[in-house]
């Protein structure tokens, strides 16, 4: 076996959010006290574990703790799963991509929101082109389910499910709150911040030139658990 790397950043997250959803998930099966503390226990390690990783220089392990045990539910409802989201790589024909430009961040990605109760996935990523650039669009297909932690894109447990979207019409039009700009952009004249490109990117483009491409997902860790994303980019 090689020698391991040390862990990184996106390790200490990863394992951390890990841990404490294991934790409230046990905390909302089990009637035991004996338990209860075992769990508490183990979300003050993986507060531990955030808190070396800086996620958040305004946080401590208290804070972590305690928003934790907030969202900490009963039975089935208290199973800590990771939120899904909804991307939505729309083209125009002329083998652009739609793009926008977080307000919160500044980076520059493919339109996405969290999926709404109420609506099916195809559905959320019409309303959330809509909402974010003004352009109405139609989806032809799946070609991405994707780990938004282990991509990098957020510090949130969450999978993305990417739609090649074809646009029909509208505007563009930025949103105000959401959005600090759109626009369409070439594969070779994409702005400087656009994240994960090198990830999403190739299968995005070939599948705007109308290539057929497989769906893109994370391939499996050997074991899943243990090796690091560093591994990973090492081999």
């Amino acid at each position: 076996m090689a020698d391991r790397l040390p862990a990184t950043h996106a390790d200490l997250l990863r394992w951390s959010e890990a841990l404490a959803a294991i934790a409230r998930t046990g905390l909302g099966f089990t009637e035991s006290l004996y338990e209860r503390e075992r769990f508490e226990e183990v979300l003050h390690i993986a507060a531990d574990i955030r808190a070396a990783a800086r996620a958040d220089e305004d946080l401590d392990v208290e804070d972590y703790v305690d928003e934790w045990m907030r969202s900490v539910g009963k039975g089935v409802a208290g199973y800590v799963t990771p939120k899904t989201a909804v991307g939505a790589v729309v083209h125009d024909g002329d083998g652009r991509i739609l793009l926008v430009q977080r307000a919160d961040s500044g980076v520059w990605l493919y339109p996405t929101g969290w999926c709404d109760v109420g609506y099916s996935a195809s559905e959320v990523a019409v309303k959330e082109v809509k909402e974010e650039t003004g352009i109405d669009c139609v989806p032809e297909r799946v070609i991405a389910v994707l780990d938004g932690m282990r991509m990098g894109f957020t510090r949130i447990p969450l999978y993305s499910i990417v739609f090649l979207c074809r646009a029909v019409g509208g505007e563009l039009r930025a949103h105000p709150l959401e959005t600090a700009d759109v626009g369409w952009f070439r594969e070779d004249e994409l702005p400087p911040m656009t994240v994960g490109v090198s990830q999403w990117g190739p299968t995005a483009f070939a599948a705007i030139r109308g290539e057929h491409v497989e769906v893109l997902y994370d391939e499996p860790r050997m074991p899943a658990w243990f090796v690091s994303d560093a591994d990973d980019e090492g081999g």
